[in-house]
């Protein structure tokens, strides 16, 4: 991949509010903070037949830009400009373009099944030899590995599969700048732009993943309206654009495997192909073309973000992913900027069955930022039959927790 153009575009050029101003006392060069202990009051006694009460504030590991927050940003009339460097300070403006290679974890088979449409092409990538498929009343059209392991057959459905040719190693289908309609495993269908490709995950082995080829700018078409609603505000679906291209950008330069860069799910970002468009997020996506945030290198950098901070942002893996307070995000429409979950000591026995009855619960550790002393890192819970130490995370996976920003009330 080419590295990022530094250049500002026109929208860079314009006057605009300095990030520094945006929060007081919060600067452009924030740390990472390390977890703290956490104070003394952090530790309940839990008596039998009590309710275990879990207040919390934010949606999300809370790094980088919260998504509530941009919303809420945007509300008070900053532009997805601003929004951006409040969420990541440090980072500068570039601009990327390219393709990125996008893994459909809902194909589970080993072939590529397609419907047949005008203008449907196929690619042998170890040849490169194009080939227009014929309209001679397919319904469909599949990849598939050959008996040999590098070799992929061409076959079309009539009143059953019949073979038209076999290709020299991978291969995909495409339409010229047309949508292509993939089957899933169960018979739904699924409209994707560029490329269909059926790729080895590794060389000489028979085994093949799905793997939607296309310009960054159409995959973002697909990204940005399951990530942030696209009827909100312009300004901050624009800031989403921005973070949801970086991120990718960034995942391109460091690829999840040698045959695809990013998946389309949550352990990276959702993406849902041409069904998930909508119009309002395309036009934010065109508004910020090819912007992107850049780290200290010049590279794209890692721009994480999640639903809502809950007023904090948490400090993260890079630089400009540092703890800071976020006036955005408790705005009214807000409804996970504060949350509350009520367990009975019973369900939580039940969920730490080795620490039998309940008697105990200690915060350990916390991050030191915000209300409660932050976001907690660990949790002691002390039962009649022992102990066990958790950290925040497990804890939040534990209980079905919105993050790890919490604190306990027992009643």
């Amino acid at each position: 991949m080419s590295r990022p153009d530094p250049r500002p575009s026109a929208a860079r050029r314009r006057s605009r509010v300095p990030t520094a101003g945006l929060v007081a006392g919060v600067g452009a060069a924030l740390v990472l903070v390390p977890a703290a202990p956490a104070a003394a009051a952090d530790s309940w006694s839990v008596p039998r037949s009590a309710t275990v009460v879990i207040k919390g504030h934010g949606y999300g590991h809370g790094h980088g830009l919260s998504q509530y927050g941009a919303e809420g940003a945007a509300r008070k009339g900053l532009t997805y400009d601003e929004i951006a460097e409040f969420y990541y300070p440090g980072t500068s403006w570039g601009r990327v373009a390219g393709k990125v290679k996008v893994l459909v974890t809902a194909d589970t088979t080993d072939d590529v099944v397609v419907r047949a449409r005008s203008g449907l092409k196929v690619k042998d990538l170890g040849s490169g030899q194009q080939s227009r498929l014929p309209a001679n009343g397919a319904t469909k059209w599949r990849l598939k590995p050959g008996s040999g392991t590098t070799t992929t057959v061409v076959s079309y459905r009539t009143d059953k599969w019949r073979r038209w040719t076999v290709l020299g190693g991978d291969a995909e289908f495409y339409a010229a700048g047309k949508p292509v309609r993939l089957q899933l495993p169960g018979g739904a269908t699924k409209a994707y732009r560029g490329r269909l490709r059926s790729a080895s995950p590794k060389p000489g082995k028979a085994a093949r993943d799905t793997v939607n080829v296309l310009t960054l700018e159409n995959y973002l078409r697909g990204v940005v309206p399951l990530e942030m609603p696209a009827l909100w505000s312009p300004e901050a679906v624009r800031a989403q654009s921005v973070a949801a291209r970086t991120y990718a950008a960034y995942e391109r330069a460091h690829p999840r495997a040698g045959h695809y860069q990013i998946c389309d799910t949550t352990s990276c970002q959702v993406y849902g192909g041409v069904a998930a468009e909508h119009p309002a997020s395309d036009d934010a996506v065109a508004a910020t073309a090819k912007d992107v945030l850049l780290d200290a290198s010049g590279e794209p950098a890692f721009t994480q973000f999640s639903a809502s901070s809950g007023g904090w942002t948490a400090a993260g893996s890079m630089p400009y992913l540092g703890a800071q307070p976020d006036p955005y995000d408790g705005w009214s429409g807000n409804p996970v900027h504060d949350w509350t979950v009520k367990l009975s000591d019973t369900a939580v026995e039940q969920k730490l069955p080795a620490i039998g009855n309940l008697k105990k619960i200690t915060v350990t550790q916390r991050d030191g930022n915000g209300e409660w002393g932050g976001r907690v890192a660990s949790v002691t819970f002390v039962g009649s039959k022992g102990q066990r130490t958790l950290s925040g995370d497990a804890v939040r996976s534990l209980f079905g927790l919105r993050s790890t920003w919490f604190t306990f009330r027992i009643r």
